[in-house]
């Protein structure tokens, strides 16, 4: 079988890949989480447009599919852990080393949460119009953002603190809760309410709230989502009874 390697939507998420890379280094060798959080959003702008010029060439292929997976592994999965991780052992002393290794454990859990997100998604039908579990890029703009605020204002958001928002996060990844994607379907109001009212507010938000926007959307975005999935599925279990 041929397969061709560097077409262009293969390129683009190969660009992903490299800028998760660079994040990584950012966050654990520079210990500059500003650059961390620029890395993965660069990094998301290209995981968007790799599928979006793979349709639009027709170059899509089960490569390409793999790829991906792989490049959000590093881009959305082991960066956020890197951030997490660089965030929690930077107030701990050289003589705290089983608490370093213990931080070092449930930090980089959440990127093996991570990869069984990814690889749920790539075997399951039914997340191509929403999603079954937060996505991993959410995931990483909520831990990198938080980077961004503590290397802007030097806010120290505490290593505990930090540590505990872990395990709820790493558990949304591989939920059930169904959350509802930002791909629209046509311009009309009609099947996409959800998404213009959620963009609205973003707006909103971001004008407000300015840096500490990005978490407030993540936590909006996980919000609204599990409300929307409790209605439907009390509403489905009404049905049944």
């Amino acid at each position: 079988m041929k397969i061709k390697l560097f077409t262009i939507p293969n390129l683009l998420t190969l660009s992903n890949l490299m800028c998760g890379t660079f994040a990584a280094l950012s966050a654990l060798i520079y210990d500059n989480l500003e650059w961390a959080f620029w890395f993965v959003v660069l990094a998301a702008v290209f995981d968007f447009f790799d599928g979006f010029v793979a349709r639009l060439l027709r170059q899509s292929s089960p490569i390409g599919v793999q790829l991906d997976s792989l490049a959000d592994m590093i881009s959305f999965g082991f960066v956020p852990a890197a951030v997490l991780y660089a965030m929690t052992t930077r107030s701990l002393d050289e003589g705290e080393t089983l608490l370093r290794y213990a931080y070092t454990v449930v930090c980089f859990a959440m990127a093996a949460f991570s990869a069984l997100r990814l690889a749920k998604f790539n075997i399951d039908e039914t997340q191509h119009e929403e999603f079954c579990g937060l996505p991993t890029p959410a995931n990483a703009l909520f831990f990198t953002s938080l980077g961004l605020i503590y290397a802007r204002t030097g806010f120290d958001f505490g290593g505990q603190l930090l540590i505990l928002a872990m395990p709820p996060m790493s558990w949304l990844l591989v939920s059930p809760v169904r959350m509802f994607s930002l791909k629209f379907q046509g311009f009309g109001w009609r099947g996409n309410a959800i998404r213009y009212l959620f963009l609205a507010t973003c707006v909103v938000l971001i004008a407000v709230l300015r840096l500490y926007a990005i978490p407030t959307i993540i936590l909006l975005y996980i919000l609204v989502s599990a409300i929307r999935w409790g209605l439907r599925m009390a509403a489905e279990n009404g049905r049944k009874d």
